[in-house]
């Protein structure tokens, strides 16, 4: 088995590292690997791998980036270092190629997918966000929009990333996409989440099978743990919630966690303590000067350790999205034994069972006030065997090991249930 992946990251970021995770169960099982990647670093140890391939290099992905800014036309750039990707692909031979983000300023599809229609082996593509059925947009649920059901124009969503200043070309960008990504009859699809695969259903990518299998995390690493972190932030026996975006925006549930601080101010005085991580310099300050008493502001940490302390300190996470596929927080969280508490948004709700957190509807914030006081009621230790327990079901061994024996292999006779 040989197996060629390509995704804007290598090692890094929730969709680098799984790609780095599959790359490893491939050896594992004695296929061979190779991996291209458009942006970023990679860390050394992949870096000093000779089975990566690093397309182009900064100045075409500030290029790619400068121009999508003015012509809406992301994707349509960087053709000098697609072509080198595709004769890396041929040197390698693959059976099969899998596709992740192909997004991200540092690939041009169209010439990626001319190869592709050509290539006799089999395809697999993992979508961990909408870009690939829409005219512009990753995620379209915040703004209500479904034109990419039918055909995408007069974005709603032009100002959001991919972004651009100037030009829609929604219209040609999804009619390129649909002529691109359709009519390859060796392709099939895997997402993280059924809300994603749902929404295939209706796009234009619905021709192809799609495979759920969950995101999986390291158990190892996310485990309960202990530490003074909550005498070192002088949080004592207050009720912490913990909220991490990356970055925070009104869609990630910045506004609503502002609005949420002055309802439990003003309701509960001193019984609550928040923290906020990956807050940008503006939004730290703007905190500070709100709440000096209520919210602990955090700027964006890689720190997997430290995450895990707050994780373990907290008594709720609470993941107050608009829109996400299917996020790994919630799950990082649990598999640290805190409950969840998240809208009902996208795939967010379907990590979440009943005796591991609480769904509230989106933009509620007395039902999550409600919900907050519930979980203080029953204490976080009412939910942490679930929590834990529930995680084995996301454990990343198994759900990597789902992809090279059902996906990879072609093994119909898994039952997807009996690895979850």
């Amino acid at each position: 088995m040989r197996v060629y992946f390509v995704n804007s990251i290598l090692g890094t970021g929730s969709t680098g590292r799984i790609v780095a995770a599959l790359m490893e169960k491939v050896e594992e099982r004695g296929g061979k690997i190779r991996a291209a990647y458009g942006r970023g670093k990679v860390p050394k140890e992949i870096e000093a791998s000779e089975d990566t391939f690093h397309m182009g290099n900064n100045l075409y992905v500030y290029f790619h980036g400068a121009m999508s800014r003015i012509t809406d036309m992301q994707g349509r750039y960087s053709a000098g270092p697609t072509k080198a990707l595709i004769s890396d692909i041929k040197s390698f031979g693959p059976d099969i190629i899998h596709l992740h983000n192909i997004h991200g300023y540092y690939l041009h599809f169209p010439l990626l997918f001319e190869y592709l229609h050509s290539f006799e082996g089999r395809i697999v593509w993992t979508l961990h966000d909408c870009f690939p059925f829409t005219g512009h947009c990753t995620h379209f649920e915040a703004a209500h929009c479904d034109k990419w059901k039918s055909g995408c124009f007069r974005c709603p969503e032009k100002g959001s990333y991919p972004k651009s200043i100037l030009l829609d070309s929604s219209k040609s960008n999804y009619e390129l996409k649909k002529k691109c990504f359709t009519g390859l009859s060796r392709m099939e699809l895997v997402t993280p989440s059924e809300y994603l695969k749902s929404a295939l259903e209706e796009s234009f990518l619905s021709e192809y099978k799609v495979t759920v299998i969950p995101t999986g995390i390291d158990l190892e690493k996310f485990t309960y743990s202990i530490s003074d972190l909550r005498i070192k932030m002088g949080i004592g026996k207050r009720f912490l919630i913990l909220g991490a975006a990356n970055p925070w925006r009104q869609r990630k549930g910045y506004d609503d966690f502002l609005k949420l601080a002055e309802i439990l101010q003003k309701n509960h005085g001193d019984d609550f303590k928040v923290a906020m991580i990956g807050l940008k310099e503006h939004q730290l300050k703007e905190v500070k000067s709100k709440f000096p008493d209520l919210i602990i502001g955090i700027d964006h940490t890689d720190n997997l350790n430290e995450m895990v302390q707050w994780y373990s300190a907290a008594d709720v996470f609470l993941n107050l999205t608009y829109e996400d596929t299917f996020p790994t927080t919630n799950l990082e969280a649990m598999a640290c034994g805190t409950p969840v508490i998240t809208y009902a948004a996208g795939g967010s709700p379907e990590s979440i069972t009943q005796k591991t957190g609480i769904v509230v509807q989106v933009g509620d914030l007395e039902g999550v006030e409600k919900a907050l006081n519930k979980v203080r009621i029953l204490g976080r230790g009412h939910f942490s065997r679930s929590c834990t327990r529930h995680m084995r079901k996301y454990d990343r061994d198994n759900r990597f090991k789902e992809y090279v024996d059902r996906i990879y292999a072609g093994d119909e006779s898994i039952d997807n249930e009996k690895n979850m």
